[in-house]
């Protein structure tokens, strides 16, 4: 006689996606679909992350079939995997906003969208909800996790399972985030383009990629489209403001290094990140999202960093210099997924599956080890008890991995590793006979 399935009170599940986009989305959605579909199970999702979940209220703000969510059908998920975009669509909405501890949770203010977000799955008849987002959304599982934790004991629960998706791929308890590599291969292949661009009008570019708080992204761009240099915020000092001369001096220390071996072109990659750590005088005007995170794309790091490096050329060459700064990311974030984020999403979306009906799991990031082994990561090993929020992964200084970027990088001669500090004129090459 078979086993009956540890979660197999999990009849009906959501799922909701939220952040930006990531290619290989829908490979994540209609896998979890299908299987639960697949067993008989139905699936339901919700439309822009928590957007109308949060807003919810019985009676003056129902959620409505095909407006605010579809219930799924095996017909909506065939032949979605490889496509682009989010079949659900996706939103920013925070529904944690102004929680910032444990005792938060107690507040009915503070929780009042999170519960409106409970209301409206245990209104659905909701068992189960999976969560496909970044780090912010993540934070919001164990939001809407712990949050259940508070509410009387007869009360319904509905368990939560987290898919971690960033073109970053800064997550803890995870190698590789699905997306990653598709991102990396598209802003790679626009990186070559602008360096055979550098290389027939004698010029730089300074290119400004997606990468928040780690440099994962700008990293694996610069290795696969042989930047000249590649700065990450793992490679400055995050005790004090960046100062953009020290960032930009860095910068003329290769260009003339290059120079002096006949290379007056190259590309640079900087991190978007590296845009929070400037001081306010930058960014008192600069606007917030949901989760109070910096509009970094209104910054245009890239434009500030070519211009300012520019200037230091020319105070320290006493010539000029052209160097273009251009930001680069948003065209692949619904860009066609390769095989391998396909295979990567295909395999988590199974996995939400599994976690809650084979393993009857609640409170667990789904992860993949290996050759896409299936792994569950509790939340508490995820986020900080105290503070309730999410812990980055930065690349190493050192490992193997940035050893790899700092060994690639097309310089002609050594250059010293930077550290923030005082400025040093290099000495004059010496001329020739």
């Amino acid at each position: 006689m078979a086993s009956v399935p540890k979660g197999n009170h999990v009849k009906r599940v959501g799922i909701i996606f939220a952040g930006g986009p990531a290619p290989a989305a829908n490979a994540v959605i209609s896998a979890a679909v299908s299987s639960f579909l697949e067993d008989g199970r139905e699936a339901i999702g919700f439309f822009h992350g928590y957007s109308n979940l949060q807003d919810y209220h019985p009676i003056s703000r129902r959620l409505l079939p095909d407006v605010h969510y579809r219930t799924f059908r095996p017909a909506d998920v065939s032949g979605l995997r490889n496509t682009r975009g989010i079949i659900i669509g996706t939103a920013r909405a925070n529904p944690g906003k102004g929680i910032e501890g444990p005792k938060d949770l107690d507040d009915p203010e503070k929780t009042s969208r999170l519960r409106n977000v409970y209301n409206a799955l245990v209104d659905l008849e909701i068992d189960a909800l999976i969560s496909i987002g970044g780090d912010d959304t993540l934070k919001t599982a164990n939001l809407l996790h712990n949050f259940q934790k508070h509410l009387p004991a007869e009360a319904r629960r509905v368990q939560i399972v987290h898919v971690p998706k960033t073109i970053d791929n800064d997550y803890h308890g995870i190698d590789f985030t699905f997306g990653f590599f598709t991102a990396v291969d598209v802003m790679a292949k626009e990186l070559e383009n602008l360096r055979a661009d550098a290389k027939s009008t004698s010029s730089y570019f300074v290119v400004e990629t997606m990468g928040r708080k780690a440099g994962w992204l700008s990293y694996g761009v610069a290795i696969a489209g042989e930047a000249s240099l590649v700065i990450g915020v793992e490679d400055v000092d995050t005790d004090k403001p960046l100062d953009l001369v020290d960032l930009a001096d860095r910068i003329v220390n290769v260009m003339i290094t290059r120079e002096r071996r006949d290379k007056h072109y190259g590309v640079i990659v900087i991190a978007e990140g590296l845009a929070e750590l400037l001081s306010d005088k930058h960014l008192k005007d600069v606007p917030r999202d949901e989760h109070g995170h910096l509009s970094l794309g209104r910054m245009d790091l890239g434009k500030l960093v070519a211009k300012t490096v520019a200037e230091r050329y020319l105070e320290r060459t006493g010539k000029a210099k052209k160097l273009t700064g251009l930001q680069i990311g948003y065209e692949s974030r619904c860009a066609a997924p390769h095989a391998f984020d396909v295979m990567l999403g295909s395999q988590l979306g199974i996995g939400a599956y599994r976690a809650l009906v084979e393993e009857d799991l609640d409170g667990h990031l789904v992860s993949i080890v290996g050759q896409l082994s299936l792994h569950y990561v509790p939340f508490a090993e995820l986020v900080n008890p105290d503070t309730l929020r999410t812990q980055v992964r930065f690349i190493e200084r050192g490992s193997d991995f940035h050893r790899l970027a700092r060994f690639l990088e097309t310089r002609s001669d050594p250059v010293e590793p930077w550290r923030p500090g005082p400025r040093k004129e290099p000495a004059a090459p010496p001329r020739k006979s």
